[in-house]
């Protein structure tokens, strides 16, 4: 890791740690807002020491634009947690049995071609 890529890296985790110290939660309670804290402590924490070994320059700039995007969205949606995806019905369905038949009698029309 380069000196720059290091400054970038501990800059992103400042920045991090930063956000927790003055997050307000969407709700307005004070007991949400200290778990939200925490979790984006302990996310943080989590995440850079799980990469702290990577040597792959890279892995390295794919990670560092993960944490900005995770950052951006955090901020922007006021969520802590990561998005969730939402799959289109039937995105992730058997191909055959009584559960294929279910979503296709819940969804009518709107089953996959």
């Amino acid at each position: 890791m380069t000196p720059a890529t290091r400054q970038e890296v501990l800059g992103l985790y400042r920045r991090v740690l930063r956000i927790a110290r003055t997050w307000q939660s969407a709700s307005g309670h004070t007991e949400d807002t200290m778990r939200e804290k925490e979790y984006i402590r302990n996310e943080a924490r989590t995440l850079f020491q799980k990469n702290r070994n990577v040597t792959d320059p890279k892995l390295i700039k794919q990670c560092i634009e993960e944490c900005e995007a995770r950052i951006e969205i955090g901020l922007h949606y006021n969520i802590p947690y990561p998005r969730p995806i939402h799959l289109p019905p039937m995105g992730l369905a058997h191909k055959q049995g009584r559960t294929l038949r279910h979503q296709e009698n819940c969804f009518g029309s709107f089953a996959v071609l």
